[in-house]
């Protein structure tokens, strides 16, 4: 099924903040999130959300210093909308965006969508040995 009626949007008026924290609630990376978190960490992202028919049904957040690097969090698409190319479109976006198509560095963190992300170019970070980061008690 392809959506030719998709529209990805960066307007923070039309993400549906319920659903996006109803989803994230319930993902692998994000369970349990408060809504207060998800709302605080969408207002220092761009924020994309991919529309059909005045509906959302994917959303993804770049967290970037808009000059040298981003990270891109929470991604997602629907369950009945997954296999319709909207995913790929939503990636498209956020790379093409004018804030983010820049940057040195942008990186991800995924357990199953590898295959989705190596056709933007991601690939396995290379010198792992340099990279580190502080995981509070989850």
């Amino acid at each position: 099924m392809l959506l030719d009626d998709l529209e990805i949007s960066t307007d923070p008026a039309r993400i549906d903040l319920d659903l996006v924290h109803r989803f994230l609630t319930t993902s692998y990376w994000a369970e349990g999130r408060t809504r207060d978190v998800v709302e605080r960490s969408m207002a220092y992202s761009i924020c994309f959300g991919a529309y059909t028919n005045g509906r959302q049904i994917g959303f993804g957040r770049v967290v970037t210093d808009r000059a040298v690097f981003g990270y891109f969090a929470d991604i997602f698409v629907l369950p009945e909308f997954r296999g319709s190319g909207v995913g790929k479109r939503l990636v498209r976006a956020m790379l093409d965006h004018p804030d983010v198509g820049r940057l040195n560095s942008v990186q991800l963190r995924t357990r199953d969508a590898h295959g989705l992300y190596a056709q933007f170019g991601f690939e396995p970070i290379g010198n792992a040995d340099e990279m580190m980061a502080r995981y509070r008690d989850r």
